[in-house]
């Protein structure tokens, strides 16, 4: 290279990296003034309060009457309060946008369901979505699905379809694992993905889509006796999980459907919107999906005393024990206390992600306003200073102040804590924003707030009670706050 061309070469190389190494040196020592970036750069110093203005919620996408041919009909309150709060927007039939406020509580629920498979003994893995046809022939699902299946081509004709469900998948994996140890079972694999159905005819927004975020799981145990010790666990984790959620999940008995097996259970939200028929007891704990069950029949079958009584459910989880049913079929073995190879029993479980928000919003909210299970709301507090140019304008400050204030002293809501800085409007129009959203707290920073002993006016909008407190009122109060 000729010297003149090597020193073009080197002053380009030092002009491209000059800001990072100031940005670099700016990070270690914090004390790098702004004229030592280039005037070129547009760097701009970010903000660390998450403010109202600044989250992406477009008001122009809130009004859900437009557009025909993307608007399914909104027979749901909770399909409704979503797109008008701007938490989704329809894409295609059953299929959406998850926008940034939506996505931080899916977040938030995805970490509440590791955590409950996790401490049962599960193992995360993620399988993909594109599914061999041949596998799905091998299980003779391919024509047993149906119209439900999204099935597709590739260049070479190949036949391939988006994957549901994973059960031929999973147990070709685990087949090909050829020294499994009797000591390494049960095996629970689970995943978190996007699962795909072809609904003749989507609603009920999330509900009941064609695209949808699902966490499947599947054990492999050495012996019947132990596959339903496996299942029992799941069930049980379950119903912390939706506990620790605050919603009153029924699990009742169901059909196996096309997933097959010989027994299952579903966990089904109470709910109008439901489209599942329950029979429940009124004396016992005794449960059904009405499919299980003689339609007319009212004698309860476990206490023989008690009657039962038809509502309807959202079904948001299903448990399944599938025997050997696709272990014998994928030859999914492994090896016992002889050394000798042994089919492994199996069982799947599944929990509709993106159906338990909408179920949740649909079941504790308001015709007008979103409540979410306090633990996923995508944040805890917002904090709303005075209207601009009011006569308690100067608390504005101080509004500035607690947000920052509760996040040094209250490690748990950093990143959860949000400040309405749309000082252009009323407290009373943001109040009603905040109450749509579905803010588990609202902190208004007013008049009280600048008196001699400072008083906030707190609302917690999960019981409507609204109470005026002291800073450290306010800090025990919200130290009781469980996040994940």
């Amino acid at each position: 290279m000729e010297p003149a061309v090597r020193q073009i070469w080197k002053r380009s190389f030092q002009n491209l990296h000059r800001p990072f190494i100031l940005l670099h040196k700016r990070h270690h020592s914090g004390q790098v003034e702004h004229a030592d970036i280039p005037a070129s750069s547009h760097s701009r110093r970010i903000k660390p309060t998450l403010l109202v203005s600044r989250l992406y919620q477009p008001s122009n996408l809130r009004d859900v009457g437009q557009d025909n041919r993307l608007m399914e009909e909104l027979t749901c309150k909770s399909q409704r309060l979503m797109q008008q709060a701007g938490l989704i927007h329809p894409s295609n039939p059953g299929c959406y946008y998850y926008l940034p406020a939506t996505v931080r509580s899916m977040e938030k629920l995805v970490k509440v369901i590791d955590q409950e498979m996790q401490a049962i003994g599960g193992q995360k893995l993620d399988m993909p979505s594109l599914c061999s046809a041949d596998l799905w022939k091998t299980s003779e699902r391919w024509d047993l699905m149906g119209k439900e299946l999204f099935r597709l081509k590739d260049r070479h004709g190949a036949d391939y379809c988006l994957g549901p469900t994973h059960e031929e998948a999973v147990t070709t994996l685990v087949a090909h694992q050829a020294n499994l140890s009797y000591r390494q079972l049960p095996l629970l694999l689970y995943q978190i993905t996007r699962k795909f159905r072809d609904e003749p005819k989507p609603r009920f927004g999330l509900l009941r889509g064609r695209e949808f975020y699902m966490k499947d799981m599947y054990s492999f145990d050495v012996s019947e006796e132990a596959a339903h010790e496996t299942y029992g666990s799941v069930c049980q984790a379950y119903n912390r999980l939706f506990a620790r959620l605050g919603l009153p999940c029924v699990q009742v008995q169901a059909d196996t459907g096309n997933i097959g097996g010989t027994l299952s259970h579903e966990f089904q939200l109470p709910a109008d919107i439901g489209e599942d028929r329950l029979l429940v007891c009124g004396t016992c704990s005794f449960a059904a999906n009405v499919e299980t069950l003689s339609s007319d029949r009212t004698d309860c079958p476990k206490c023989g005393t008690g009657t039962l009584v038809e509502s309807k459910g959202i079904e948001v989880g299903h448990t399944f024990y599938l025997g050997k049913k696709y272990s014998n079929i994928f030859k999914a073995t492994f090896s016992n206390h002889q050394n000798k190879p042994t089919v492994a029993e199996m069982g799947c479980y599944g929990l509709g992600v993106t159906r338990i928000l909408a179920a949740a919003i649909e079941v504790m909210s308001t015709e007008e306003a979103i409540r979410w299970p306090g633990l996923i709301a995508p944040f805890q507090v917002c904090v709303l200073p005075p209207k601009k140019g009011s006569k308690v304008d100067e608390a504005a400050a101080l509004a500035e102040e607690l947000v920052h204030t509760l996040g040094q002293s209250l490690p748990h809501l950093r990143g959860e804590v949000v400040l309405d800085d749309r000082t252009q409007m009323t407290i009373g129009k943001r109040l009603k924003d905040a109450g749509r959203l579905g803010y588990p707290y609202v902190v208004v920073v007013g008049q009280g707030a600048l008196e001699e002993m400072p008083k906030f006016e707190v609302i917690c909008q999960q019981t409507g009670e609204t109470m005026f407190l002291s800073k450290d009122g306010l800090l025990d109060l919200l130290g009781t706050v469980e996040t994940v």
